[in-house]
């Protein structure tokens, strides 16, 4: 589904990322696991084409996305959940949908019912203003948001991030049922070891810029959450 293969990013003469490998399969969920600076948000920068690369190369269903910009790469079936949500406080529930649909790859002017069936909150306020929901509303609008494309792979980064108890499992319910049930492939970096657990399939470890262990989500052992997880 998505392949990086020997991608290097810089910051100025900061060498952000080095030699990145990375192999997602149809279907899986992985999550991408690291302290906090060590480049995951950077990669996933790269991925979506919000950030140059200086070298290597990101794949999608093999077909390059060398020179695709962030508005062809959503048509190609990629939705982005980035860190800090940034839905639009200002628009309303249904506004904020309203803005993924020019991308989807069939157009369409109707939000998809399922969007409201994952998240029913999103149904009973969705005329009310973005800025007004509390935090676990508004990541569920941008999970929402991403998903009125209609995508082959999901892309969350920290989607627990600030979140309460209750509405954390609700995602990590949805996020299974669109992976297991849909076969939808996804993509998260979350720092939280109980839902990266609960919800991937495996996971991938970056540390200083680098791809330090990978492998199925049961291999995630104390050793490896020590040495690289535990600040």
């Amino acid at each position: 589904m998505l392949r990086i293969s020997g991608l290097n990013q810089f910051y100025g003469q900061s060498h952000t990322l080095w030699d990145i490998d990375l192999d997602i399969s149809k279907g899986a969920c992985l999550c991408l696991m690291g302290r906090n600076g060590v480049g995951k948000t950077t990669l996933l920068n790269c991925i979506m084409g919000l950030l140059p690369i200086q070298s290597g190369e990101v794949t999608l269903a093999r077909e390059s996305m060398t020179g695709v910009n962030v508005e062809q790469r959503a048509r190609r079936g990629i939705g982005y959940v980035p860190q800090g949500r940034m839905i639009f406080p200002l628009l309303t529930v249904e506004e904020n949908l309203r803005i993924g649909l020019p991308a989807r790859r069939s157009p369409s002017n109707t939000i998809p019912d399922r969007i409201f069936d994952l998240f029913p909150v999103l149904a009973q306020m969705r005329q009310r203003r973005g800025g007004d929901l509390s935090g676990g509303q508004q990541q569920q609008l941008a999970i929402g948001r991403a998903l009125v494309l209609e995508p082959d792979l999901l892309i969350l980064d920290e989607p627990c991030e600030g979140i309460q108890p209750n509405i954390v499992t609700e995602i990590g319910d949805v996020i299974m049922q669109l992976n297991r049930t849909e076969g939808m492939t996804v993509l998260l970096v979350e720092q939280k070891l109980p839902f990266a657990r609960r919800v991937a399939s495996t996971f991938t470890i970056v540390d200083k810029g680098r791809i330090v262990a990978d492998g199925d989500i049961a291999q995630l052992d104390d050793a490896l959450v020590a040495e690289y997880l535990t600040v």
